[in-house]
């Protein structure tokens, strides 16, 4: 509770009126009469805030929300009092967040409701909370402000931007995936899986022809074969704090590689689950879980719901302890795909790793660099300082690739790429894997 600026009007005037009294004998008693009424109203005012306020509030949002896309907070007023209320608002809303809205003022109409909107803007995935909120509520006669906190907890949910997938998604069910990059070979009926017989059509092999068909039916008839499907497609994700790295979008702001990481991920999860595979995945690095290979329409909603609040942590990685725990929990032949981001001195350890799981699972490395890196080596040398960056940047991508060479020659698919190559690159490689039957 807090004088109003009304208040201390009254008082100042009241103040500069004392000060003049000496020179006026005969406005004392007006003084001392405006004064009293000052006092009394004051007085009146307080109670009358302190017992008479009666105002109803909730708040109405959604509970699930995207990543970077503005969503709506809907402030809902009720003033039960029989005379309007002036009052200043302010949402205790989630950090991370942003908000260009706050505080407000605005006069709740007696015995009515009034709804107010703004625009919420989360800037990372996770779990976020909405603590209450500030009313400031005016008094009947304007000379008091009274503080009311209301606690009205909301718990929201703020999942990866999933618009790119749902873009994605489209341009896979229009077959128009080439225009982010996806490259599909087109193949004439052939695969690993039997499919269907239909009619010989021109530029089909001899070896497709069902002759016992043909001779039924008195035409040439094509067996139609498919890839295969029902098989599983694992992802390891590193969490740790490579992975923490952030990089300019195109879209503002900056996002982590394992943001764009998930992102490579959702897509990869929503193309396999159409090709009838199981999906699955392993967080390591210091936000350890395990989702095994499950398809099925509700895969991609199943991994959003697993990994929306996955933060990458400030643990290194240990992949060769990664690869013993998948293969304990892993059993069948799986496609693994490994992204992270590695250094030179973590070679040793990532070698044992793949080695391992590539005993078993086909495996891909997709191994994120920063595009600082590719950005220095673009720089135009002027001094001996930026000589020596161009010199030091330069030995390490000539070992990073000596590196992925050997890992190549072990029968690894390696992936060097900046992280906003990741999805069309895991795509790719995915169906070039199927076309091969190498799974």
């Amino acid at each position: 509770m807090r004088p109003s600026g009304n208040a201390l009007i009254l008082v100042l005037i009241l103040t500069i009126a004392a000060a003049v009294l000496p020179f006026f004998n005969g406005f004392i008693l007006i003084w001392k009469t405006g004064a009293a009424l000052v006092v009394a109203l004051l007085i009146f005012d307080f109670f009358f805030i302190v017992k008479n306020i009666n105002i109803e509030f909730k708040r109405e949002l959604k509970q699930s929300i995207s990543v970077g896309v503005l969503s709506k907070v809907d402030l809902i007023f009720k003033n039960k009092q029989k005379f309007d209320l002036s009052i200043i608002i302010h949402d205790y809303y989630p950090k991370n967040s942003k908000i260009d809205f706050f505080p407000l003022k605005a006069i709740l109409p007696s015995e009515h409701e009034f709804v107010t909107t703004y625009d919420f803007l989360p800037l990372k995935r996770g779990n976020m909370q909405f603590k209450g909120i500030d009313i400031i509520i005016l008094s009947r006669f304007g000379l008091w402000w009274k503080k009311h906190f209301i606690k009205d907890v909301d718990k929201i949910k703020v999942f990866p931007n999933f618009r790119e997938i749902k873009k994605y998604a489209l341009l896979a069910t229009d077959n128009r995936l080439s225009q982010i990059g996806i490259k599909q070979k087109q193949r004439r009926g052939q695969g690993n899986d039997f499919h269907q017989l239909r009619e010989y059509r021109s530029g089909d092999s001899f070896r497709q022809i069902e002759w016992n068909a043909t001779s039924k039916y008195l035409k040439l008839i094509s067996k139609e074969y498919q890839d295969e499907r029902d098989q599983q497609i694992v992802f390891l994700l590193d969490c740790g704090r490579r992975m923490r790295h952030a990089e300019d979008q195109q879209s503002g702001g900056k996002q982590s590689h394992l943001d764009q990481a998930l992102n490579a991920m959702l897509l990869l999860s929503y193309v396999a689950s159409r090709q009838d595979d199981a999906v699955g995945f392993m967080t390591f690095g210091g936000n350890d879980k395990w989702y095994p290979p499950q398809k099925g329409g509700k895969t991609i909603r199943n991994i959003l719901n697993q990994v929306y609040d996955i933060k990458s942590s400030v643990s290194a990685a240990d992949y060769h302890v990664t690869a013993e725990k998948l293969l304990a929990l892993q059993k069948r032949r799986a496609l693994v795909i490994l992204v992270t981001n590695t250094r030179n001195e973590d070679h040793e350890d990532l070698k044992k790793a793949v080695q391992m799981l590539k005993k078993r699972h086909l495996t891909i490395l997709a191994d994120l660099r920063e595009e600082i890196l590719d950005k220095s080596l673009q720089e135009t040398v002027t001094d001996y300082e930026t000589a020596l960056r161009f010199q030091a940047v330069s030995a390490y991508l000539e070992d990073r690739k000596r590196n992925h060479k050997f890992l190549s020659h072990q029968g690894i698919v390696t992936l060097d790429l900046l992280a906003n190559q990741l999805p069309a690159a895991l795509v790719n490689n995915y169906l070039m894997i199927k076309a091969s039957a190498k799974l």
